[in-house]
């Protein structure tokens, strides 16, 4: 079994054939997936809840991505604290900096990651961490912001080596999505190959990004077998352990039990 731990199954393009797609996954040995809560954001940040109450194989995160960091209202922190105290929400995220679309100003994204952060910590939740073209302004919030042992997740984790291991130093999870099996992404393949396998996750960020065979495909939950299956040939490791270690290393994350515990 395995674990997609991150998945936007609120997306439209899922509206028409989302039981089918989780019989999908189910089918392909996906245990269970994650659906990050973003949405449109503010105000509606339950998108990811909506999906989870419907399914028992689905966990949902809340939080105000980047993009949407200036709808972000004076009543957001206080209603994610308390969608945070919902029995499917796992996490916090997914959150962070975006500066390659700059979709919400800078100064206002950093405030409000820093914000997110702080509800995090007060509620004992991890949180799932989106930076792209910002990884110096991200650590640095991080460092200031955060605790190595509340624990996250580098969501589709697109550094190198050096990245990886200063995300590592605080204390974060690394998730790899279908970007790994790219053949020109050979920096991210270098960061795989050294990741602690305690320290690994995979992903598909569905509806984007679909592995090698299935690119320029929609992506969905049953498609992050790819990953995990390239990311084991990467690590010269065999599929069954890296399926079950990122499997258990997502719940003892997350902490929540495994079936049959």
């Amino acid at each position: 079994m395995i674990i997609d731990s991150h998945c936007h199954l609120d997306d439209s393009c899922f509206a028409m054939d989302r039981d089918a797609v989780l019989e999908r996954a189910r089918a392909a040995g996906v245990d269970c997936v994650v659906s990050i809560g973003t949405g449109d954001g503010p105000p509606n940040l339950e998108a990811g809840i909506a999906v989870a109450e419907r399914y028992d194989c689905v966990y949902a995160t809340v939080g105000v991505h980047p993009h949407d960091a200036a709808k972000s209202q004076p009543g957001t922190m206080k209603r994610l604290e308390a969608l945070l105290r919902h029995p499917k929400v796992i996490a916090l995220g997914e959150i962070g900096l975006d500066y390659h679309y700059d979709n919400s100003p800078r100064d206002v994204q950093r405030a409000v990651f820093a914000e997110q952060l702080a509800v995090a910590l007060a509620a004992g939740k991890p949180v799932v961490i989106h930076t792209r073209d910002a990884w110096e302004d991200t650590f640095q919030i991080l460092e200031t912001n955060w605790v190595r042992e509340a624990g996250g997740i580098m969501h589709c984790f697109t550094g190198g080596p050096k990245e990886a291991e200063q995300s590592l130093n605080l204390g974060f999870h690394i998730s790899f999505s279908g970007i790994v099996t790219y053949p020109r992404s050979m920096e991210i393949q270098q960061a795989a190959r050294v990741v602690p396998l305690e320290r690994l996750l995979v992903e598909t960020d569905a509806p984007y990004l679909a592995p090698v065979p299935h690119r320029g495909k929609r992506n969905e939950p049953a498609f992050v077998v790819e990953t995990a299956r390239r990311l084991a040939e990467l690590r010269e490791e065999p599929f069954e352990t890296l399926a079950e270690t990122t499997s258990r290393n997502w719940y003892d994350l997350v902490r929540v039990d495994r079936p049959g515990r």
